[in-house]
């Protein structure tokens, strides 16, 4: 009996080939319980969002502190008992030319720093790795543009875990197969829905783009450390909106041609697109 469920498990694995390829990577990109923090950054993008939602956070706090303290100052300094006889003037003109001027170069404070976030993200790079996204009610699509595979990727049941190598503490997170990027390179995902709107999204990299049907929109990240990284479906699109989760492992670019091999053999992808496959030829 012992055996035979070793037997199966073999079985198991040889047929998860492609997912297994990046077994004993590292956990990073998951959510904490209780915890009020963002996910470690993994790439440029998500630091540039990490540092300026702290900076906005530090003025927002001194533009809180500032308002309450002006309340506090009016309700114990004006207030009927400590001045019984109200004043009479009926405008103030350097002051309000204060409070619209001070907000306004607050305003252009932020967006100097801001903007800059928002275009690294909106302009998108030449690809390293090239793959099409597409949102399902409720699982996601991946295509391999390159090399001409694709597969879906679902939920994994609690009772499938340990089978993929997960734990119990990934449930909601783990995928039976991962999008597989190698590590420092560029990743461009072209994202699309087949129904409704979802959105792909991945906080360790700080990227989420919507899948709108009938459009065709991008994204960038080039991830810096090699792990799993797990991220969510981020738009309301039906009943099963919160079981479409999103796997993302990084790997090294070695384990990365390892991974496409299999993978290309496993989903009949088009083999002369490997770079091993275009030495040779050349060497011929």
């Amino acid at each position: 009996m012992r055996r035979l469920s070793s037997l199966l498990a073999a079985m198991a694995a040889f047929a998860a080939l492609p997912a297994y390829a990046q077994e004993g990577l590292e956990i990073i990109g998951k959510p904490t319980e209780g915890g009020t923090g963002f996910q470690p950054a993994a790439t440029e993008l998500a630091r540039d969002l990490q540092w300026l939602d702290g900076m906005i956070l530090v003025i927002i706090t001194a533009i809180t502190l500032l308002v309450c303290g002006l309340l506090l100052i009016v309700i114990f300094r004006y207030n009927r008992k400590s001045n019984p006889n109200a004043a009479t003037f009926t405008h103030n003109s350097p002051l309000e030319v204060a409070w619209t001027v001070v907000p306004i170069l607050v305003l252009v404070f932020i967006g100097a720093f801001s903007l800059p976030v928002l275009f690294k993200q909106q302009e998108i790079p030449e690809a390293d790795v090239t793959i099409k996204v597409t949102g399902n009610k409720w699982y996601w699509n991946y295509e391999y543009s390159d090399h001409d595979f694709g597969f879906d990727s679902f939920m994994l049941a609690r009772d499938e875990l340990e089978e993929y190598g997960y734990s119990q503490g990934e449930y909601l997170l783990a995928t039976d197969t991962a999008v597989v990027v190698p590590v420092g390179k560029t990743v461009v995902m072209n994202v699309t829905g087949s129904d409704v709107i979802h959105s792909w999204a991945m906080p360790a990299f700080g990227v989420k783009q919507d899948a709108v049907p009938g459009r065709l929109a991008q994204l960038w990240f080039a991830a810096e450390k090699e792990g799993i990284y797990f991220g969510q479906c981020s738009e309301l699109c039906g009943k099963d909106h919160a079981f479409m989760p999103i796997t993302v492992k990084v790997v090294s670019e070695e384990a990365y041609d390892q991974w496409l091999t299999g993978a290309i053999d496993e989903y009949a992808g088009d083999p002369s697109t490997l770079p091993n496959t275009v030495e040779v030829a050349s060497a011929d």
